[in-house]
């Protein structure tokens, strides 16, 4: 049990710290997006150019700096109401098709005599047609000891083999979207867009023992790229409040005077600039030009033959007050002139959703298994294993402890 009294006394015992990290984290971030926002009148090539972004892999902006003139792209329209911002976003979204997949795993515990998980991943599939009829879908999938034990060598734990697979199961279910929307345009309708409730990247591991876990994860992003690529169908990889730094390191390469920092991007968007009262993304809807995105230790397939970097990204405000969201999306959808228009899908996903894209809340909640449903899981695995005389079996005491819980 948490004691809220022992809570308040830790936490007051650390305040300085706190107050400290907040005035030197303030400085910086501020700093770094006042250069950010100094970026305008630049070009793409430019910014690429002098901070040698190629040679260290560095993230650069796309030729969208150059007709913006910024690194922030404002949103125009503006509601006096959240009913006329639902009218817009039903607008922007009528007769798209829009998809997300979402999983949940039950993992490997000592109450069972033998390890056993399960994952399942369930898809929402919307054509926002007039009609009105969305599709759900849910994949359940048993990982028996066998697959769970090649953890012992291959992986750090059981539990990492049991989310590599929800994650391949969740990329292949995209694939498999992006497949049958493929010839859109042939029936004129609009684009379609998927969610991927994750980023489209992975950095290279060094661990041997992470070596195979990397190539795995890295080999699924890479049929979610090349799927969309040949489709036409946009994914984005939607990261709610990212870590990533890319930017915070383009801008230290590009004005050598900047000092390193600790910020994170997210951080750098929302800091408030001297001289003026408003963050670089100051509004709900602003979004970032497109990025291209390298890192030194990114994976190689995220690279095409000539070593351009397949995976961009945007920053999009979806919130009032909070960190932008990060959207991962491939290179080709920049070049086909598309970004705007998947900016706008994911806004209005983001406004029917109430600040999250409600493609990817639907299919969270199909996904969902609680820890009521980890306890029937398990009778339902002891009752198979008795009706089929294998040895299985679980703890008493672990079903009394689920029960109380």
């Amino acid at each position: 049990m948490l004691y809220r009294t022992h809570v308040i006394s830790a936490l007051e015992k650390t305040r300085e710290d706190f107050a400290r990290f907040e005035r030197s984290l303030r400085g910086e971030v501020g700093e770094l997006a006042a250069r950010l926002l100094a970026l305008a009148g630049r070009t793409g090539e430019e910014v690429r150019r002098e901070s040698g972004a190629v040679p260290q892999r560095l993230t650069y902006p796309s030729d969208e700096l150059d007709g913006a003139g910024a690194a922030v792209l404002p949103f125009r329209e503006a509601w006096r109401s959240h009913e006329e911002a639902r009218r817009w976003a039903l607008e922007a979204l009528r007769n798209r098709v829009t998809f997300a997949a979402d999983g949940s795993q039950i993992f490997p515990g000592r109450e069972a005599s033998l390890p056993v998980a399960a994952v399942q991943v369930a898809s929402f599939e919307n054509p926002h047609t007039p009609e009105g009829r969305y599709t759900k879908d849910v994949h359940f999938e048993v990982i028996p000891p066998d697959r769970l034990r090649e953890g012992e060598r291959t992986f750090e734990s059981p539990e990492q083999v049991v989310g590599l697979i929800r994650f391949e199961l969740e990329a292949r279910a995209v694939c498999e979207f992006m497949r049958r929307q493929r010839g859109w345009r042939a029936h004129t309708r609009r684009v379609p867009v998927a969610f991927f409730d994750n980023t489209l990247l992975i950095s290279s591991r060094r661990k041997n023992t992470e070596i195979l876990f990397s190539k795995r994860y890295a080999a699924a992003l890479a049929e979610l790229l090349l799927t969309s690529r040949e489709t036409g169908v946009p994914v984005v990889g939607y990261v709610d409040h990212s870590y990533a730094p890319d930017l915070r390191d383009l801008l230290e390469a590009f004005y050598k005077d900047l000092p390193e920092s600790n910020a994170y991007d997210a951080q750098i968007l929302r800091a408030r600039v001297r001289g003026t009262a408003a963050p670089p993304l100051a509004k709900w809807g602003d979004r970032t030009v497109f990025f291209h995105c390298q890192r030194p230790n990114l994976a190689e397939v995220f690279f095409d033959e000539g070593g351009a970097p397949l995976v961009g990204f945007v920053y999009l405000q979806t919130t009032s007050d909070g960190h932008p969201a990060r959207l991962d999306i491939p290179a080709w959808v920049h070049e086909a002139g598309l970004i705007e228009e998947v900016a706008d899908a994911v806004r209005a996903e983001c406004v029917v959703g109430n600040g999250y894209p409600y493609a990817i809340e639907a299919a969270d909640q199909a996904a969902l298994m609680t820890g009521r449903d980890r306890e029937q899981f398990l009778r339902v695995v002891q009752d198979f294993a008795a009706e089929h005389r294998l040895d299985f079996h679980v703890s008493h005491k672990a079903l009394s402890k689920g029960r109380r819980r």
